[in-house]
């Protein structure tokens, strides 16, 4: 689980106290930290029945998109973008997590009671370029283009 622990040392590094957020994750790997946004990444959350059809999107577009959380309710789905991106953003109905905000996270890989990774980091700091999501959320938001005639509706 050499990844995993990449990717936990990458999002331990913006805590206050990196060292002890990477003992606490070791000492309960099932726990989760509170850390920043804002220093090595922003987070825009959309509603999940907007997500997954843009998680689908990006997949097909893209090789490696950001990490994604997700709450267990699958209301809302947490997509990492470079920071700076919330003071940008200007998308109605998506809530934004930037500087002076912080997020729940769990340890890279596993799964707690209120969030879980749909796309863990990798450790190498790859973030969905937030320009690309947004034109994933319109093509989702679209609906599926060139589908079967009355085909999946509900």
């Amino acid at each position: 689980m050499a990844g995993a622990k990449t990717a936990a040392q990458w999002l331990a590094s913006v805590a206050p106290d990196p060292e002890a957020c990477r003992w606490e994750w070791e000492r309960n790997p099932l726990g989760v930290a509170l850390l920043p946004a804002g220093k090595a990444w922003d987070v825009l959350i959309l509603p999940g029945g907007l997500g997954y059809p843009t998680l689908d999107v990006l997949t097909r577009i893209l090789d490696q998109p950001g990490p994604v959380l997700v709450d267990f309710g699958d209301d809302r789905m947490g997509f990492f973008v470079p920071p700076g991106t919330a003071a940008r953003w200007i998308g109605t109905g998506i809530r934004t997590a930037g500087a002076g905000t912080w997020i729940v996270v769990p340890y890279p890989g596993h799964t707690t009671g209120t969030v879980r990774w749909l796309l863990p980091p990798d450790g190498s700091g790859t973030l969905t370029d937030a320009s690309l999501l947004e034109l994933a959320m319109h093509e989702a938001a679209a609906g599926p283009a060139g589908g079967p005639a009355g085909g999946g509706g509900g």
